[in-house]
């Protein structure tokens, strides 16, 4: 029953772990769009700046809460965001791929690749964040 149990045990934290994830990533989300939107409808500042500034509000956001809540690491800073951002900029790469796949070749509307595009990210970047970022 030991093995079953440790089972159990492991794909409870995995799903603990994913659950966690996907709520942090709403709140990195709505602190992307709250600076961008911030940022151009207060501030008067350029979208594409803005959306940069919101990207890395965004990803501190990502960082500190995925770090302490969903993996719980020990890791040094320094190591770990150095592969945060080598997580974060294959998720922007994959996005561009599956963007340009669904909109260009497929002809699906945006709306709808940008939202298949965004689970297949997460997926990826919870596995990569799980197993390298913070491991």
């Amino acid at each position: 029953m030991t093995a079953k149990r440790d089972l159990d045990l492991s794909i409870g934290r995995l799903f603990r772990q994913l659950t966690t994830f996907i709520g942090v990533g709403f709140v990195a989300t709505a602190v992307h769009y709250a600076v961008l939107i911030g940022l151009v409808e207060l501030g008067g500042v350029g979208a594409v700046v803005a959306a940069l500034a919101g990207f890395t509000a965004g990803g501190v956001v990502s960082y500190i809460f995925n770090r302490r809540h969903t993996f719980g690491s020990n890791a040094p800073h320094q190591r770990a965001i150095r592969r945060f951002a080598v997580v974060a900029i294959g998720g922007f790469g994959f996005t561009f791929v599956f963007m340009m796949l669904f909109i260009d070749f497929i002809g699906m509307p945006y709306l709808l690749a940008q939202a298949i595009t965004t689970c297949i990210v997460m997926f990826w970047s919870f596995a990569a964040h799980r197993n390298y970022t913070f491991a």
